[in-house]
């Protein structure tokens, strides 16, 4: 069952559509508010929050209304700060996130969070680019950020530098990179590439493979041979779950590569859905992922909060309320600025601690996982600061 592959639109570039399915699957949220209808109580700060609903996909707005929920929680743990959140639909169109996006700024929103699609976000951020706002989008697509777009979603450059720094400081220094050909696989191969770099690690080879199984059956013998002269001692993969994962983890030790020998590398989370864990091939493989401890807790309170599990992507709306909170409460006379947003110190998130970079993208404290006998086992943890080891 693991070696067939799903296709789906991929738009935010960042979770496989086997983890999205899991907790769409559980998510029964609450209603959400229609466009422009305060969706927190009492005056404040007037913050936009966009979200995908109205898209005609029942996912959207299931999506939508975790990422409100989760806002709402947010809201709720600040400290002396009123955020007067003002919800927008979007849809899935780039068109209408852009009129929305000019709506809520016409409104008073001083800064805006969301929308999840990248087309969407990019297309919101054109709109009030001359109106000094700044848009807090959920996507973690590399490719639209900067200018006034910042993306919050955990980045495949920012997963690529945690996993090459810690492999190259514990001796896994010759990297093959094997990838998708598709979107994803090719934006992850490159943050890849980039990552080593700067890690002191060195690129031993690289290689891609058509994303079917047929494809993948043909190409791996070849692959092999490649990774196998290279001399790596660590395969970097950018394969997720709902796709090519599985079937690599079967046909990578059938054709030679020892994962033992080889230090498996993953791009993406070996651990939702949780079963991919007992694949054989991976034992003993090395992925990033953020603080668990702290996302358990997030997950239990929203849990206890709404009755249901939180969307995967849903701690991000949390995390762009912290953050708003936070420069509110500074009492900087430009709270929302560039210049505010990219603050060194950053926030703290449900994940752990996060900061803005100036080129629209993003930093975010991961720990290093490895897969032992089936389970998760915290090798590196996810630094608590920025003055720390990990980043």
């Amino acid at each position: 069952m693991f070696a067939k592959f799903v296709s789906s639109r991929n738009p935010l570039l960042r979770i496989g559509v086997a983890l999205s399915a899991l907790w769409l699957a559980a998510c029964e949220p609450t209603g959400h508010a229609g466009p422009g209808q305060a969706g927190n109580a009492g005056k404040g700060v007037p913050v936009a929050l966009l979200l995908p609903a109205g898209s005609g996909t029942s996912g959207d707005d299931a999506l939508a209304r975790s990422l409100q929920q989760a806002a709402q929680m947010a809201i709720s743990d600040l400290d002396g700060v009123k955020i007067d959140l003002r919800v927008y639909n979007t849809g899935s169109d780039p068109a209408q996130a852009a009129q929305v996006a000019s709506q809520a700024v016409d409104e008073g929103a001083k800064v805006i969070l969301g929308p999840v699609y990248a087309q969407a976000a990019n297309a919101a951020g054109r709109a009030v680019a001359d109106r000094g706002v700044n848009v807090l989008a959920f996507s973690n697509n590399v490719d639209i950020a900067g200018g006034n777009v910042f993306v919050l979603g955990s980045t495949f450059p920012n997963t690529a530098s945690r996993l090459a720094s810690y492999a190259a400081a514990q001796g896994k220094d010759r990297i093959f990179v094997l990838s998708d050909q598709t979107t994803a696989g090719t934006i992850g191969a490159r943050a890849i590439t980039a990552a080593l770099g700067r890690s002191g690690a060195a690129l031993a080879g690289q290689a891609s493979y058509p994303f079917s199984q047929d494809g993948l059956n043909s190409a791996m013998p070849e692959i092999a041979q490649q990774i196998n002269a290279s001399g790596a001692n660590a395969l970097f993969l950018t394969a997720d779950t709902a796709g090519a994962l599985p079937l690599l983890a079967q046909l990578l030790p059938q054709n030679g590569i020892d994962p033992q020998a080889t230090k498996f590398l993953g791009l993406t989370r070996w651990d939702v859905p949780n079963a991919t864990l007992a694949l054989p091939g991976l034992q003993g493989g090395w992925f990033a992922l953020p603080d668990p401890s702290m996302n358990d807790r997030f997950q239990s309170r929203y849990k206890a909060a709404y009755g249901s599990a939180p969307h995967p992507i849903a701690g991000l709306a949390y995390d762009g309320i912290a953050a708003i909170g936070a420069l509110v409460k500074s009492g900087r006379s430009d709270p929302f600025s560039a210049k505010a947003l990219t603050q060194s110190s950053g926030f703290v998130g449900v994940s752990g601690v996060f900061r803005l970079l100036p080129d629209g993208t993003n930093q975010r404290a991961l720990a290093v996982a490895e897969v032992r006998n089936g389970t998760l086992a915290i090798v590196d943890p996810a630094p608590k600061s920025f003055s720390g080891a990990g980043f």
